[in-house]
């Protein structure tokens, strides 16, 4: 299958449409519509296969349909049966890590057994697998898959072929078991090379300077993309009174940004600020390369840390909804979603189907985190059942927080200094000086400008804040922005529902300053260091004033015939012992002042 020119593109169908009857055409674009669900679970369906089989016998020409990991028609292109009309599928997994695509098309008249430039394709473009479909009278009839198995130093690939079968005893379990090995071994020998290499891309940034902020928002965003591994070639700060509607920085400054561009061979643009689409697209056409703002960066970053189900989820869910508005008609916007379609803009129709599909998508992920947040709400009723108190550690990224859970708890959680260093929420169990056991858990950092659609996707794992019984705002009190980025965080609790929570502010990184600084807070400050333990003592002892506050530790004697009274206490309160008696039952717990009246009550 070879990948000559692409005469002409129709609608939604790409490739050489040329003689073909616009009502076929019409019927084709359905293929856009095959079930994503079944797709996701089958390599091809029987029914896509008919509908190939359909086409290609009608006009004699190959059809090739591309597919995503999660069962989404990504592009459907016509050729002859010596060439076929190939999109420039173009991926961001990494120059040599699979697509995430996989290429289906027939051979009329034929058998499906792959040619040598089928495998030639399946390599140049990284597909997850190249399948080929003999079609007889109209029927598929039989197929062929041929899959990468491994990347040499030489960065050449491995391939084995797999069939052929009649379509009907196609091995659906085997096949995507072994795109993923595949795929995992690829990943691994890609990563290897590319840290050899450390390319990365060659980026500059550019940020506005509005209000006074820009400059301490731009080395932000240099940390930002450090932490995902660009190469950071050059920042451009520009002082405008307000944002360009079409470019965000002018077209002159644009014009300069497309000459440094050349002069740095620079592969990437990263934007301190969020864009719509009209911009990122303006920007990409005149600067001539990719375009991304910080949401983006921040998403990527997010999305290459993320280890739990829920994590990957819930950054999968916040991707959609931010690139849903930007399906504006430009084949990099859909690009940026499962591993790119065409270069070309779709058309109006497909846009539609573009949309429909994610917010069919952006629904699905919803469903799927609100089960976990069922979930998490079941446990936590669970852990609040056993009164055993929780603290939420939060605060602005890179913190400390990690650190801090590490030292308190005597844990090997992850801990880097990096931005996003832990992104899945870690609890562990921490006994304070009195001998009473808590629960402490680290929680995403915070940052400026923080995507408004990673809140919202996060919403569930951030209630771990909202629920705590006491958090600890940890402060780095190193930073010299550290009054603005414990705002910052404050705000964003404001927003949670949890600004009210009785809260201890931990600057942290003492050992790193002369003296604390002072903190404008209302809440207490307890200047600590993670690194070598000192201020625990004190911090420990407020932690236990803190959970301690509005509560009463009573020394109560239950008669047996009041055991209504006792199934009280130990379903609202922290029971520290119980002793059976002649008389009745002896409990010593913790308790609400409510609580205490309202058993006294009880009692008389």
């Amino acid at each position: 299958m070879a990948t000559g020119k692409i005469d002409q593109e129709y609608g939604q169908v790409h490739g050489n449409v040329k003689g073909v009857k616009q009502s076929l055409i019409k019927e084709m674009e359905k293929l856009y519509e095959a079930d994503m669900e079944m797709l996701r679970h089958e390599f091809v369906s029987q029914e896509v296969m008919e509908k190939l089989a359909y086409f290609t016998e009608r006009i004699n020409k190959e059809i090739s349909i591309y597919i995503a990991r999660d069962g989404m028609v990504m592009d459907v292109s016509i050729g002859t049966h010596d060439r076929v009309g190939l999109p420039d599928l173009r991926v961001r997994r990494g120059k040599r890590r699979l697509s995430g695509i996989r290429c289906i098309h027939t051979h009329p008249r034929g058998s499906g057994v792959l040619s040598s430039v089928d495998v030639s394709t399946l390599k140049r473009m990284r597909f997850d697998a190249m399948a080929a479909i003999g079609v007889m009278d109209g029927r598929p009839h039989d197929i062929q898959v041929a899959i990468l198995t491994e990347l040499h130093e030489s960065g050449e690939y491995d391939h084995a072929l797999h069939g052929p079968w009649y379509v009907d005893a196609i091995d659906h379990d085997h096949l995507f078991a072994e795109i993923q090995h595949c795929a995992d071994v690829i990943s691994k020998s890609a990563s290897l090379l590319e840290s050899l290499e450390r390319p990365g891309d060659r980026a500059i940034l550019v940020g506005l300077d509005i209000g006074g902020d820009g400059e301490r928002s731009l080395a932000e965003l240099e940390r930002l993309a450090d932490t995902a591994g660009a190469q950071i070639l050059h920042s451009e700060l520009q002082n405008r009174d307000r944002v360009d509607t079409a470019t965000y920085i002018g077209s002159g400054k644009v014009s300069q940004l497309a000459l440094l561009r050349q002069s740095m061979e620079a592969s990437l643009f990263i934007f301190d600020d969020e864009l719509t689409g009209a911009q990122i697209r303006n920007l990409e056409r005149e600067i001539g390369c990719r375009v991304i703002d910080r949401t983006t960066l921040i998403l990527d970053i997010f999305a290459g840390r993320a280890t739990t189900h829920e994590g990957k989820l819930q950054v999968e869910l916040a991707q959609y909804k931010y690139r849903l508005p930007r399906l504006v008609g430009a084949g990099e916007a859909m690009s940026r979603l499962a591993g790119g379609i065409g270069t070309r803009g779709p058309g109006e129709s497909k846009l539609e189907s573009d949309r429909r599909r994610v917010r069919q998508r952006i629904h699905e992920l919803e469903a799927e985190v609100d089960k976990l947040k069922k979930r998490r709400s079941i446990n936590r009723h669970r852990r609040d059942k056993n009164k055993v108190p929780v603290m939420a550690l939060v605060g602005y990224t890179n913190a400390g927080k990690s650190t801090l859970l590490n030292a308190l708890t005597q844990s090997d959680v992850f801990a880097e200094d990096k931005l996003f260093a832990t992104l899945d929420p870690v609890t562990r169990r921490l006994v304070l000086p009195g001998g009473r056991e808590v629960l402490l858990t680290d929680t995403v950092g915070f940052i400026s400008k923080l995507p408004h659609d990673l809140v919202d996707a996060f919403r569930s794992t951030l209630e771990e804040a909202v629920f705590a019984d006491v958090l600890l705002h940890v402060v780095d009190a190193s930073s010299p922005d550290m009054e603005l980025q414990y705002k910052v965080a404050e705000t964003v609790l404001n927003e949670l529902g949890a600004g009210e929570k009785p809260k201890l502010v931990v600057l942290n990184k003492i050992d790193m300053v002369e003296e604390v600084p002072q903190m404008t807070s209302e809440d207490k400050v307890i200047g600590v260091s993670a690194m070598n333990h000192s201020g625990f003592e004190t911090l420990l002892a407020h932690v236990e004033e803190a959970l301690n506050e509005g509560l009463v530790e009573a020394e109560l004697l239950i008669p047996y015939d009041r055991s209504e009274v006792a199934n009280l206490i130990f379903e609202t309160s922290e029971v520290i012992k119980q002793e059976y008696g002649e008389s009745g039952i002896e409990i010593k717990a913790r308790m609400s002042r409510e609580m205490h009246q309202k058993i006294m009550g009880k009692l008389k």
